[in-house]
Parts: C-alpha cells; structure tokens; sequence
C-alpha cells in the first residue's frame, strides 16, 4: 500500500511560509518549475513547500530566497505578517 499523501498543512506557520514563498514567487514573475530550478531543488519539493506539508531546512530556505533575490529574514516576516492575517 503506498503512503498516504498529505494534503493539509503541517501547521500554520509551514501554511504561512507557503503562502509566503507562493506571494514572492509570483510577484517575480516565476513558475514553481522555474524557481525550482533558480534554487536548485526539485519541483515537487517547491511545490510541497507551498501547500505547507514539507519542512524546508534552512539550507533550502537559502537557497529558495536567493532564487526569488531576497533574503530568508525577509521571506520569514512576510511569512509571519500572512499568519497575523489569517
């Protein structure tokens, strides 16, 4: 039988840093492919990240903010002012 697969979020703040990371993504203009690639992850991983089921290391965190040309300080906060809203 294969694993189930998660479809809600793993809390709010892996929600919000979905949200967050999704928002930055789209404000540069790039597909979850083409991020995938500036950032040198796998597209399923962009894309778990984005619905809040996968727990990014701070490495891919690295990796995901100088792809989309900021910084995970910043990539954070904007995950936490979309939680405060939510």
């Amino acid at each position: 039988m294969p694993p189930q697969r998660r479809s809600k979020p793993r809390s709010p703040e892996h929600a919000a840093l979905g949200d967050a990371v999704r928002t930055l993504r789209s404000e540069a203009g790039l597909s979850q492919e083409q991020l995938a690639e500036g950032a040198g992850t796998d597209l399923t991983q962009v894309g778990g990240i984005e619905r809040g089921i996968r727990n990014p290391s701070y490495t891919t965190l690295l990796r995901l903010a100088g792809a989309l040309h900021t910084t995970v300080g910043k990539l954070t906060s904007l995950a936490d002012e979309l939680r405060a809203q939510a």
